[in-house]
């Protein structure tokens, strides 16, 4: 873990190595002036010899000045270091998120990513500087004025060393008992983002089903759960101030006692004793900066082993040593094809497909609900790997390609269509980033999405909120598709992307991909009969098997399940009236 956060301060290195050595200044010279103020009223005030006071208090003006001085650079380069850690780590982590095959995108959730991102980073940036600053400063305070303690008086200081052993053992007992805590509250945060996640994604679902009062109770829920681990742990820390203050008043009064009897034997002066018992508390105020440190350590533990998880993942899918930066053209071809999504699973998603599908080809899939449709597709562009057999584009198995060039060439219009904040050229544009303002109207038009983009007031420079909610499902479709269109690519895949289309919109958009893009190889997945039955070959999938290969009539005749489906689309009014007859 320390080897994998370590990386990430980088250009930061130097702004690490100097805060300590201003922290250990800063420390040196706060422990010289006990020192010198002892001097001022043993040589000075007793005796009444001005020049030595105002020498001995000059210099400790000098002190106290280059203290500050070593206390603000240090805290300067300090805050540098670990803001410039974080940022680091954050760009780290996300970069790292990008390179992610949807298998290695499945083993998190997007509510336990955007905690590691943020959390969990402020966690480890407060644990880092407090470690450049206190972690240095509090051990060399406590060495320091120990050794001049016992250089004083070795007596007096032994009550010291009793009370930093008993402290130290205090304190540590506390730490280890608040740990427990602190590592079972940060997952927890996991909970609550996920909360706030689908309640803000899906508010209009939440008020259209009158759920605020469930959503309330759920948040109410996750964020008690964080509040009472810390409560728990933060109880335990609380002892930290009662054994601090005890061990700190209990030394003074023995210093005091003890220095008193010792003053009165002429064994120590009366600025010796004043220095000790300033030391007394540099000793203890150093413990309690430790504390602090160790429980802020122990806080950034857990978030540290939740960050290297994101960066030590590394991606199953990567390019091959010397791949192709050429796809031929848009066939497709399925050899003995498996597919797992876990390759421990007994029963794989797709079993043994077989399928050769011809460039310029329009194909339509159907099946049921957990058919594997969308897996069967997604293993085109290689959003994941076959676990047996092989995929074939343009002629080469896809594990050979480059993968920039593949996806390019495979243009993929999913399920859950996604739009960004931005305007609609601005959207269109992700297909094609040099795209002149007319090749986006006609990607638009063969889309049938510019009869309601040139309605809106600002035409295609309307803003388009974050994930499109300012457009019905059926817009926001059209416009996913334009953008696939943009890319211009040699096989273009809908998964089921025209379902908030009406009837005749769909017909549409279809006839126009048989005009304007005959060479490109559509595959359409769609639950409507009428999407697909225009098609050349329709695929029917039952259960990740291969159940049907055909044209429309063809299946009419020979495939039940499609048969099946057909009847219940044209004729379902049927059933309903003989199931209401009652």
């Amino acid at each position: 873990m320390l080897k994998t956060l370590g990386a990430q301060i980088r250009e930061f290195r130097r702004d690490s190595l100097i805060t300590p050595v201003f922290m250990v200044l800063e420390v040196w010279m706060e422990t010289i002036i006990p020192f010198l103020m002892a001097s001022i009223i043993d040589d000075g005030v007793s005796v009444g010899n001005m020049r030595h006071i105002y020498a001995v208090g000059a210099c400790m003006v000098v002190a106290a000045c280059f203290s500050l001085f070593c206390g603000i650079m240090g805290g300067r380069y300090g805050a540098r270091a670990s803001t410039g850690f974080a940022r680091n780590l954050r760009r780290a982590m996300y970069e790292n998120i990008q390179t992610f095959s949807f298998s290695n995108i499945d083993k998190f959730s997007t509510a336990g990513l955007v905690t590691r991102l943020t959390t969990d980073v402020t966690n480890i940036q407060n644990a880092y500087q407090m470690i450049l600053r206190m972690c240095v400063r509090s051990p060399i305070t406590l060495i320091c004025a120990m050794g001049m303690a016992f250089f004083i008086s070795p007596r007096l200081a032994a009550v010291y060393l009793a009370a930093v052993i008993i402290l130290g053992i205090l304190l540590a007992i506390i730490t280890v008992r608040a740990h427990h805590y602190f590592m079972e509250a940060f997952p927890k945060y996991d909970d609550l983002n996920a909360s706030v996640q689908e309640n803000v994604s899906a508010i209009r679902v939440v008020k259209a089903y009158v759920r605020e009062e469930h959503e309330k109770k759920r948040f109410t829920a996750a964020s008690d759960n964080i509040c009472r681990m810390f409560l728990k742990a933060e109880r335990i820390i609380t002892y930290n101030s009662p054994a601090m203050q005890i061990t700190v008043y209990s030394c003074i009064l023995m210093i005091s006692w003890l220095g008193a009897k010792m003053i009165v034997g002429s064994s120590l002066t009366t600025g010796e004793l004043m220095s000790l018992l300033t030391y007394c508390m540099n000793i203890m105020m150093s413990l309690m900066m430790l504390s602090m440190v160790f429980v802020m350590i122990t806080m950034s533990i857990a978030s540290g082993k939740r960050i290297c998880e994101v960066l030590e993942e590394k991606s199953d899918i990567v390019n091959p040593k010397d791949p192709d930066f050429c796809v031929a053209d848009g066939s497709i071809t399925f050899e003995h094809v498996t597919f797992r999504y876990n390759k421990t699973s007994a029963r794989p998603v797709l079993d043994d497909i077989n399928l050769t599908l011809g460039s310029g080809e329009t194909i339509g899939i159907i099946g049921g609900t957990g058919s594997s449709k969308s897996s069967l597709v997604n293993l085109i562009s290689r959003l994941y790997d076959v676990s047996d057999g092989r995929v074939l584009v343009g002629g080469k198995d896809v594990r050979t390609y480059d993968l920039d060039t593949l996806r390019n060439e495979v243009a993929v219009v999913l399920q859950n269509n996604v739009l960004f904040s931005g305007t609609i050229y601005e959207n269109l544009r992700w297909g094609k980033k040099d795209a002149t303002d007319e090749e986006c109207k006609r990607a638009c038009r063969l889309a049938c999405a510019d009869e309601f983009i040139e309605r809106f007031p600002d035409g295609y420079n309307t803003y388009i909120t974050q994930g499109g909610s300012n457009v019905s499902g059926g817009q926001r479709q059209r416009l996913c598709i334009a953008r696939a269109l943009l890319k211009q690519p040699k096989i273009l895949i809908l998964d089921d992307s025209t379902s908030a289309v009406d009837t005749a919109t769909d017909q549409k958009i279809r006839r126009a991909f048989l005009q304007e893009i005959p060479n490109t190889t559509k595959l359409i997945i769609a639950q409507r009969i009428s999407s697909v039955q225009e098609a050349d070959r329709i695929i029917v999938l039952e259960n990740g098997t291969l159940n049907g290969l055909g044209t429309h009539e063809e299946l009419l005749e020979t495939n039940e399940i499609y048969r099946e489906v057909y009847e219940s689309q044209t004729g379902g009014s049927r059933d309903f009236d003989e199931g209401g007859a009652a």
